[in-house]
């Protein structure tokens, strides 16, 4: 799988603290984009259920559940793996999320690497007609600002 984006960042927690709050918190620090919606009715609320098999879910306004993706590894506080599809990705269409958490000194290094977009055709309405370098780099932008948002929460967090 060579098409994947690659992001990281640091936030100012623990790693056991920064895959809680990716984990059981990313309903309040998830940031939708609409380039890159789950389904065509979203954004809705994100959650996943813990362990390996679990699922990522999106909850619609309208109360319906979409599955973005099964749990593949469960492995706090150092890693977590998923699927990622999108409503309209055909069966054999699948990406993977992969989020590591290390600690730097006082920090942990959460990184991102989502990969298997080569699965997904070039004119796929997921691309929205972008080639494919352009594309990682938006979907990479849009990781980047997600993890931004993860950086708040949990210095929100602390701060309550």
């Amino acid at each position: 799988m060579s098409s994947r984006v690659l992001v990281a960042l640091r936030v100012a927690a623990s790693p056991e603290r920064a895959f809680l709050v990716f984990t059981a918190e990313i309903g309040l620090w998830w940031r939708p984009n609409l380039m890159f919606n789950f389904t065509p009715r979203s954004p809705g609320v994100l959650a996943f259920e813990p362990g390996e098999g679990g699922r990522l879910t999106e909850t619609l306004a309208n109360g319906k559940v979409f599955e973005i993706g099964r749990v593949r590894a469960w492995e706090p506080p150092h890693r977590l793996v998923f699927g990622w599809r999108q409503a309209t990705f055909a069966p054999d269409q699948d990406t993977e999320v992969e989020v590591r958490f290390e600690a730097v000194g006082d920090e942990t290094r959460v990184t991102v690497e989502h990969r298997g977009w080569d699965s997904v055709p070039a004119p796929h309405v997921a691309r929205h007609g972008f080639p494919n370098a352009v594309f990682l780099q938006r979907h990479g932008e849009w990781w980047r600002d997600l993890l931004t948002a993860l950086r708040a929460e949990v210095a929100h967090d602390d701060a309550r």
